[in-house]
């Protein structure tokens, strides 16, 4: 290129033309004229230019919805389950082909001796290695089936026909909770049953426990990205359900931590080395008396020996091994469940720290674990007749004990935080396909100052979203209670719970069906699901009062309180109720909690012109449309100007 001359720069590609082109060209103008004249120097930056923004304007890809892989990966379980079954049934035939072969081969040589005797084994071998097959394609198709399972499980809860079919954590249920009955936590159809997916009964209860309790901001954080790490790996949770029935099991991980912690009966290490002495002692002096000329006296003398080192130990023995049998049946899931938490790569912090809790010196927990369910595999195989005068003789359940002993000691003081940390995982994931399968939930932001509750376009996580009518609801300082009155099924109850599964569900730790939410920590307290109690004598009044009581008490507690009060006090008369309700919020407000009241008593709302801004008004409405109700369920502000109930009571055939 002569000297003053200026490198022009080549057409541009389509995905430069325009005004991306001209920048890039008086630039390259500029910086030839200041003597950047090298053609190849140009041909790369302009390649390099062209395939970056090539790369950005390719769309791309849409991530598939939750609903195509829990399809897709349905139905290539179930495909490969019937393959799997197939191959079963061919199996089978070819069994009983083989074990006819092998009968018609044994007349011919037992009965004719027409051949010779080896003529058999080949069937022989063949036939057990159709058995050694067939067990493993069982196992397979096994696999298949409860993987599909799994899968069709989250198209149930997508679909929202996931109600009777979960663990509906029943057993979780206190009636005198402040909040877990009135916001159905628990039971058929409940809050526990759309999310519990835990294989294990320590991870049951950590969940349990999460939606039951309040806890501080800065751990609900923690928890939460945790959820977000987690939210796409199907893949781990799949492997979780499959690692069995797990929570159907009759043991209980708090069993196995018991005894785990326990006293530990044999601490000599020598014992040990004392038994193997004595039983390596009994045999040479049998194998010398059977095959030289050792007389019996020594045989004697050497089982009588042992016979007096294992009465020593009987009753230790006896202690560990009965007390080894009940923590057994949890130790092949805990095993695997802890072997999957090894291998998964984690970065969010709650998550590093919980696998921290794992790392221990030596061997792996799930090694660890393996060893502990091989011991107590051998302590069975006490049980085979044929095997037990052999296992008189070796001390077979001396050593065993021995053993576990051993194990215990080593391993048992961290056995109980194994077990805790790979159950909060556990939990953790359960919050993680709620959360992969509500893709529009919102995770909530915290509040440092409180008591507050600001949700937009809040959705009860229970009702299907085309279904559901959402709605907006601030609750702070300056405006702590909502006097909400309204007609009979325009929503009122069904917002209460709204707002208080959204609170349960931001505290632990998973995302929500709203717009926006920002809120603090909160003790939850409702008085929605009240009832009466023949064998206990109480009222409905008096079971109300006794709960709004609770209510008043958890105002002492750590949290601010967010309660959830559904028509209060409607098991009185109007003069009382309006008397003791007025004391109720003024006591509320004093005690710096916030929340919701509902009512049909209008006289109630002048409440919020007896403390203006801290009591709002707000409605729920109805109208009549060719003589049938119509809802709108749209939370409005002020008071409801009319009431539904006589119309209610002419739908009946009522004469009013």
């Amino acid at each position: 290129m002569e000297p003053g001359a200026h490198f022009l720069p080549p057409s541009p590609p389509s995905s430069l033309r325009g005004t991306r082109w001209k920048t890039l060209s008086k630039r390259l103008a500029t910086m030839s004229m200041q003597g950047f004249t090298n053609p190849q120097l140009w041909a790369r930056v302009l390649a390099f230019w062209a395939s970056a923004v090539d790369i950005m304007s390719k769309p791309i890809p849409a991530k598939e919805t939750p609903q195509a892989v829990y399809k897709s990966e349905a139905e290539a379980a179930r495909e490969e389950s019937a393959q799997w079954r197939k191959k079963e049934r061919l199996i089978s035939h070819a069994r009983l082909a083989t074990f006819i072969l092998a009968l018609g081969l044994g007349w011919l040589i037992f009965g004719s001796h027409q051949i010779r005797t080896f003529w058999i084994v080949p069937p022989v071998i063949f036939f057990i290695a159709l058995l050694v097959i067939h067990d493993r394609s069982i196992r397979k198709r096994t696999r298949a089936e409860m993987i599909t399972d799994f899968y069709e499980r989250g198209l149930d809860r997508l679909n929202h026909t996931w109600q009777g079919k979960g663990n509906s954590g029943a057993a979780h249920l206190d009636p005198t909770h402040p909040y877990a009955n009135d916001l159905d936590l628990f039971g058929h159809g409940s809050l526990f049953e759309l999310l519990c997916t835990t294989r294990t009964r320590a991870g049951e209860t950590v969940l349990a426990g999460w939606l039951q309790t309040p806890c501080p901001a800065i751990e609900s954080q923690q928890r939460q990205e945790a959820v977000r790490e987690l939210t796409d790996r199907v893949h781990l949770r799949k492997d979780l359900w499959l690692l069995g029935p797990g929570t159907q099991t009759s043991a209980t991980d708090a069993n196995l931590a018991e005894w785990a912690l326990g006293p530990i009966a044999l601490k000599n290490k020598a014992l040990r080395w004392v038994g193997l002495a004595l039983t390596g002692l009994t045999l040479a002096t049998a194998a010398g008396w059977i095959w030289t000329s050792v007389g019996l006296i020594p045989v004697v003398a050497a089982a009588l020996l042992q016979s007096a080192f294992a009465l020593a130990l009987r009753p230790q023995v006896s202690s560990i091994l009965s007390a080894s049998q009940a923590p057994g049946h949890e130790l092949t899931v805990l095993s695997r469940l802890l072997s999957l938490i090894e291998n998964e790569p984690v970065h969010s912090e709650r998550l590093t720290f919980l696998r921290s809790r794992l790392e221990v010196n030596g061997a792996p927990p799930s090694t660890r674990i393996a060893e502990l369910r091989r011991l107590l595999d051998l302590l069975d195989a006490r049980s085979n007749q044929f095997f037990s005068p052999i296992g008189a003789i070796l001390l077979w359940g001396t050593q065993v004990a021995i053993s576990l002993e051993a194990w215990r000691a080593q391993s048992g003081p961290v056995l109980e935080e194994w077990i805790a940390a790979a159950a909060e995982i556990e939990a953790l994931c359960a919050l993680a396909g709620y959360a992969y399968e509500n893709p529009a939930a919102v995770y909530p932001e915290w509040a440092q100052e409180g008591p507050c509750f600001h949700g937009t376009e809040l959705e009860h996580p229970l009702i299907p979203p085309d279904q559901c009518v959402a709605n907006s609801v601030s609750l702070e300082s300056s405006r702590q209670v909502l006097m909400m009155s309204g007609s009979n099924m325009s929503g009122k109850s069904t917002l209460l719970r709204t707002v208080g599964c959204s609170a349960i569900l931001a505290m632990a730790g998973a995302p929500v069906r709203a717009g926006h939410l920002r809120l603090s920590s909160l003790q939850v307290a409702a008085s929605i699901r009240i009832s009466d109690s023949l064998q206990q004598g109480i009222s409905h009044f008096l079971a109300e009062v006794q709960r709004l009581g609770q209510v008043i008490q958890l105002t002492d507690g750590d949290w601010p309180v967010l309660f959830l009060l559904d028509e209060v006090l409607h098991g009185t008369n109007s003069h009382d109720r309006r008397i003791g309700a007025g004391a109720l919020v003024r006591g509320l407000l004093q005690r710096e909690a916030i929340g919701i009241i509902t009512t049909h008593d209008l006289a109630l709302a002048e409440l919020a012109t007896e403390e203006p801004g801290r009591v709002e008004n707000v409605h729920f409405a109805d109208h009549m449309v060719d003589g049938k109700m119509i809802f709108d369920y749209r939370l409005q502000p002020g008071v409801v100007t009319h009431s539904n109930a006589l119309e209610l009571m002419r739908t009946v055939g009522l004469d009013v």
